[in-house]
């Protein structure tokens, strides 16, 4: 019995493997790069995030930065502001270029000068590419479903490698340490099999975690594990005012007010509605919280600036916060930076599984062909004429 079962593990983990190989090497690598985007994206565009602050000075209202940023680039409607806790760091504004959600130009505006620091369009930039490239292989919702079924896919090879990792008594030692002075061949099969045994726990964690993107019942039967429902649809309110001239100082009355409300050190965004019937969305994050990804959403009137609503962290139902605390178990940011070096390292790791499982398959392949003995070349057999005999 067993030995049937480790029969069919080896099916599994081979045919998986082979088919989903790619796509795992792929995302993994991706992921690897993603760990640390909060903290490499300044670096990389220092210019567009980055200024230096005049001594003693003072930042602008947020309504100078928009007219500054609509001003060079006109006709178009500002659909979000970042701003950042650091003195030294730009305010983003993003300019909606089109219909289309994620068509959103990126002005980075300096706060106490109002000059365009640089800009550039959001779908372009390398964290965005390398994002598309990790959920959906750069190919939209084809692209969503190759990596929702390898990463299921590879759920079932980790499973199926552990029951084939499993020792026994002769070989207990040979399935925790790698022999380093091996040939070739048996250092691979080390590289494999033990690297894949010591990640199995994180990245069975993180590929659990990925299908809450990849599929919607996913998501939803975490809620249902914790509230007992669907995930509910959390929009901003409408609009109560409805004047049709606005506060001057708008954006910078909601932003101040959101600071004193949620006076914790984080980055704040306000959303800007489409319509006029919708209230203004300011979320903030907690950056002195325990864990990363908390975040309180406060809604103001878009002609009056005047607090709406709040919806605060605390008060969340327990599937928001569930779903609130998958992203930065996925990304390794869960506790900062101990977590997401382990992220790396794992996502690092697991992006060699397919390449040293492909050379342990290629070898046992190459193997196989050369057993097989060579048939014989058929050879016509020579019939010999019987001899005729004589009377003499």
């Amino acid at each position: 019995m067993a030995s049937l079962g480790k029969t069919i593990a080896s099916k599994l983990h081979l045919w998986l493997g082979l088919g989903s190989g790619l796509i795992v090497f792929i995302v993994a690598l991706t992921g690897s790069l993603l760990v640390f985007e909060e903290e490499l994206e300044p670096i990389l565009y220092a210019q567009f995030h980055t200024i230096t602050p005049p001594a003693n000075a003072r930042r602008l209202p947020l309504d100078s930065l928009v007219t500054a940023a609509t001003t060079r680039f006109p006709g178009k409607k500002v659909s979000r502001i970042e701003i950042e806790p650091e003195p030294d760091r730009t305010v983003i504004i993003g300019i909606q270029q089109s219909k289309k959600a994620k068509d959103v130009l990126s002005v980075a505006v300096d706060p106490y000068t109002a000059q365009i620091a640089d800009y550039r369009q959001e779908e372009a930039a390398f964290f965005s590419v390398v994002l598309r490239l990790h959920r959906y292989l750069c190919l939209g919702d084809t692209g969503k479903i190759i990596t929702g079924i390898s990463c299921s896919a590879f759920l079932i090879i980790m499973l199926s490698g552990l029951i084939l990792w499993w020792p026994n008594r002769k070989n207990r030692k040979q399935r925790f340490t790698i022999k380093w002075n091996a040939t070739f061949k048996r250092l691979n099969w080390d590289l494999h099999a033990i690297f894949g045994f010591y990640v199995l726990p994180f990245v069975f964690l993180i590929a659990s975690t990925g299908l809450v993107w990849s599929y919607k019942w996913v998501n939803n039967l975490l809620f249902y594990a914790f509230d007992g429902k669907p995930q509910a649809k959390r929009e901003a309110p409408a609009n109560p005012s409805t004047a049709s001239v606005k506060d001057d100082l708008l954006l910078e009355k909601i932003y101040a007010e959101t600071s004193r409300l949620l006076p914790y050190t984080g980055a704040t965004t306000l959303t800007l509605p489409e319509k006029d019937s919708v209230a203004i969305t300011a979320s903030k994050k907690n950056h002195d919280a325990s864990i990363s990804n908390i975040v309180d959403f406060l809604y103001f009137d878009n002609k009056t600036g005047d607090l709406i609503k709040t919806r605060l962290y605390k008060n969340e139902t327990m599937g928001f916060k569930a779903r609130r605390v998958v992203f930065p178990i996925h990304t390794g940011s869960l506790l900062g930076w101990p977590t997401k070096v382990v992220a790396l390292f794992v996502a690092l790791l697991t992006a060699t599984l397919p390449v040293t499982g492909f050379l342990v398959w290629w070898g046992k392949r190459k193997k196989t062909k050369k057993s097989v003995p060579a048939k014989k070349p058929f050879q016509k057999r020579r019939i010999t004429p019987p001899v005729s005999v004589q009377n003499t």
